[in-house]
């Protein structure tokens, strides 16, 4: 079994949500889904200095003001990841730009998608509920997702499982 502690960020602007529509890596779990932007902790970085680092990395913005909304735990055939769910709502700097929606990154194209769309792009099963928990609640949430080859088996929210 593998563990791996992981930030995740969902930027929102005047454009909608930043997404990251995951295309360039090869043996990509992500492959052609659309994701928020993130990574794994470096040794000694608590999730704050993480998910400031990667936004910056993936980006190029640098986010003034951003919370924790959410810790998930993913359960993936034999691996066990933590992620620390951010959403922030002000950042200064501009994304390289190469066209008016999107700019690219080295993990795929950065794409500014309205709140109401995104239930209809290839997401994770998953991602639809906690993009409903961020809707409904403003307290910090836990929510456990299970997969097996990809295909969601089991949620739970705080502890109590809803499916």
């Amino acid at each position: 079994m593998k563990r791996y502690e992981t930030t995740l960020c969902y930027i929102y602007g005047p454009k909608g949500v930043l997404m990251l529509h995951r295309t360039k890596k090869e043996n990509d779990i992500n492959k052609d889904k659309y994701i928020g932007v993130g990574g794994h902790l470096e040794h000694g970085e608590s999730p704050e200095e993480c998910v400031l680092r990667e936004v910056m990395e993936e980006t190029g913005l640098t986010m003034t003001s951003f919370r924790l909304r959410g810790v998930i735990t993913f359960v993936i055939d034999d691996i066990d990841e933590i992620t620390f769910l951010y959403t922030c709502d002000a950042f200064e700097g501009q994304i390289p730009a190469s066209g008016d929606s999107a700019s690219v990154c080295e993990e795929g194209e950065l794409v500014w998608i309205a709140p109401g769309k995104i239930p209809e792009l290839p997401i994770w099963e998953g991602d639809k509920i906690f993009f409903r928990l961020l809707d409904e609640r403003e307290d910090v949430f836990s929510l456990k997702l299970h997969y097996v080859h990809d295909r969601l088996v089991a949620a739970a929210v705080d502890g109590t499982p809803i499916m």
